[in-house]
């Protein structure tokens, strides 16, 4: 497993790094965080992707449903001199009552993990504002590393491409002989299941009665940059044109949208 999935810090400043180079640049045509933008993280993990904006002085809120992450962030805060600003929360997002709303909303690499996705987008629209924005990021499920086969501790398989593409069966006898801990293989299969497509991404999107502002397709996930020390790079024109075929050869996508 790589260190990043162990050292819960350094993913933190590596979350951090990525959204205030990539994600607030893409956003700025649409939002411009001060003092008074109210921003909010659904399944914030340890909150790295808040501290940029936090740092700006927004109102941010986080929510996760895990409490040991939730109790990482309070911990990776406690001495942040705008931590008046931040609330942290530990609970499911459908549990949580959507009085206040926000000027922008946050989902990085979450979606892909979350079941009914088309439940989910149009419950968490009751949280934006009427002019706010909803950023998403997430790799299609096609893609070489889609299948999040990098948290493998068999070295082979963590840096194999596609393998997560295999039918179901055969991919868990493979997990399985290669030695995964139950725990991993679980956890990829869930994985499995849920993975989204650029397709049924904007299926979602449609189904929902979003808009959407701007997106990208990156060839290069912007991630890579801090993880890996790779440049980001976006998809050329032809392959983001073919759908189904971009799947496979993209390994994030940007998208901001709004109601």
């Amino acid at each position: 497993m790589q260190e990043r999935h162990k050292n819960k810090l350094l993913y933190f400043d590596e979350q951090a790094l990525t959204t205030l180079k990539f994600v607030i640049p893409f956003i700025a045509d649409f939002v411009k965080p001060h003092s008074q933008t109210t921003v909010l993280e659904i399944g914030c993990g340890e909150a790295g992707n808040l501290k940029p904006f936090l740092d700006l002085g927004c109102q941010c809120t986080g929510i996760d449903i895990s409490r040991g992450r939730i109790e990482l962030a309070k911990e990776f805060y406690k001495n942040h001199p705008n931590q008046q600003n931040l609330s942290l929360i530990c609970e499911d997002i459908y549990k949580v009552n959507p009085v206040k709303k926000y000027d922008l909303i946050i989902m990085r690499d979450v979606i892909e993990h979350i079941p009914n996705q088309k439940k989910l987008m149009t419950f968490v629209k009751s949280f934006l504002k009427p002019e706010g924005k909803f950023f998403l990021a997430f790799p299609p499920w096609q893609n070489p590393f889609g299948g999040h086969q990098q948290i493998c501790q068999n070295k082979i398989l963590s840096k194999l491409p596609w393998f997560h593409l295999l039918p179901k069966a055969l991919y868990t006898f493979v997990l399985k002989i290669a030695g995964e801990s139950e725990d991993t293989v679980t956890a990829l299969l869930e994985i499995k299941g849920t993975g989204i497509s650029v397709e049924r991404f904007e299926q979602i999107l449609k189904h929902g009665n979003y808009k959407t502002e701007k997106r990208i397709f990156y060839m290069i996930n912007p991630n890579y940059e801090t993880k890996f020390g790779i440049k980001p790079r976006k998809q050329t024109n032809l392959i983001s044109s073919i759908p189904w075929v971009r799947n496979f050869f993209t390994t994030a996508m940007y998208y901001l949208v709004s109601k």
